[in-house]
């Protein structure tokens, strides 16, 4: 019981001092407000207005059929331009694509014969070419096959091509960004909060205090993880609520209350990684560069933003000690896929077990500082 009282204690304190901190508590509120804001609304993978022109040295239906399919809202209405200009556009920077339609383009697919169309692209726009070029492709090979099917007499190709996106159906680059952030936010800040406020109380000396008060390293750990734990839930549950769902309007398919019973899971383990490395580091410079050689890797390598499956076995093999890997696929699996307790329960068993993990180790070194 007197052991519950001083964890009590002691985590009022931690809220006491980062409601006292005034630029630490606008830092949280900002990166669970305006970065995941931003990050859904302007991280969208989709292509738009994006500038393109056109060399159409046939002039026939078939050519200006496929130049009509260029349109808004992926690409701005087609330049036309001479063979010539190709180059000088591209130099320029004023469009990203120029599509080339050689002469007997129309007589040459009616005949069956092969045929080749030049798309230059802008590399330099990277996001642009690599999407817009299967667009463009998509586009054109489209527009051909209903060409085809209008002109052949059967009316009938031999193949028809139904596709349907489950989940995101309209394929909205926003609904990813803004839930991808928020993962990002609850690891990044928890992290950040529990360090800091170890070496925050080391550089004011507390430390020394808390040594001879009649507590526990355990019980000064407790405090810190569950005091900073309900801050970063607290702003995780304002970001969904009021930024995802209502600013952004992303749809939320699965339950929020086992969404953050797992959030909470996953903070028992970041927390203890931030005072892990607080434990390591004796300056805040120290901990900002051990910050990043870790929330780097976990931010990448965790799935959020390549596809685990994407990656060599080694590393999907070792990201699996890795906290975000279980949280990201668990964080798909109920907000996107509407998955419920007995699909994700191996996830949070992960995550409880890599906390117990951490916070053991985190634990053991703390002693160690203490006893120093």
């Amino acid at each position: 019981m007197r052991s519950m009282v001083n964890i009590w204690n002691l985590g009022m304190k931690e809220l006491r001092s980062i409601w006292r901190d005034k630029v630490l508590f606008l830092f949280v509120i900002l990166a669970f407000s305006l970065v995941i804001y931003t990050a859904g609304s302007a991280g969208s993978m989709e292509l738009n207005n994006t500038p393109v022109a056109v060399v159409d040295e046939d002039q026939t239906a078939l050519s200006g059929h496929v130049i009509d399919s260029l349109q808004a809202p992926w690409f701005l209405e087609p330049d036309p331009v001479d063979l010539e200009q190709v180059d000088s556009v591209l130099d320029s920077g004023s469009h990203t694509f120029a599509l080339v339609i050689p002469q007997g383009f129309e007589r040459d697919i009616r005949s069956g014969r092969p045929v080749r169309l030049q798309l230059n692209i802008d590399a330099t726009r990277m996001t642009q070419a690599f999407i817009g070029s299967g667009y463009i492709e998509r586009m054109v090979t489209m527009e051909v096959a209903e060409f085809l099917r209008k002109d052949s007499v059967t009316g009938v190709l031999p193949i028809n091509l139904t596709v349907r996106a489950s989940f995101n159906p309209n394929l909205e680059g926003t609904w990813f960004g803004g839930v991808m952030e928020l993962i990002t936010m609850i690891t990044l800040i928890s992290i950040i909060l529990s360090g800091a406020a170890l070496i925050r109380e080391r550089e004011h000396g507390t430390v020394e205090h808390l040594m001879v008060m009649p507590v526990k390293p355990f019980e000064i750990m407790a405090s810190k993880v569950w005091a900073n734990g309900l801050v970063v839930i607290l702003a995780a549950i304002f970001s969904v609520t009021v930024i995802i769902q209502g600013v952004l309007a992303v749809p939320i398919r699965g339950s929020l209350v086992l969404f953050f019973i797992g959030a909470l899971i996953h903070l028992f383990s970041t927390t203890a990684i931030g005072i892990l490395i607080g434990t390591v580091a004796r300056t805040m410079p120290q901990f900002g560069l051990l910050l990043i050689l870790t929330i780097v890797p976990l931010q990448l390598l965790s799935g959020g933003i390549t596809p685990r499956e994407s990656m060599p076995g080694l590393v999907q093999d070792i990201m699996l000690a890795a906290p975000t890997t279980h949280f990201v696929s668990m964080a798909q699996s109920i907000l996107y896929r509407g998955a419920g307790m007995s699909v994700v329960w191996p996830e949070m068993l992960a995550l409880a077990g890599i906390g117990v993990v951490f916070f053991s180790i985190a634990l053991a070194l703390f002693r160690r500082h203490l006893s120093i």
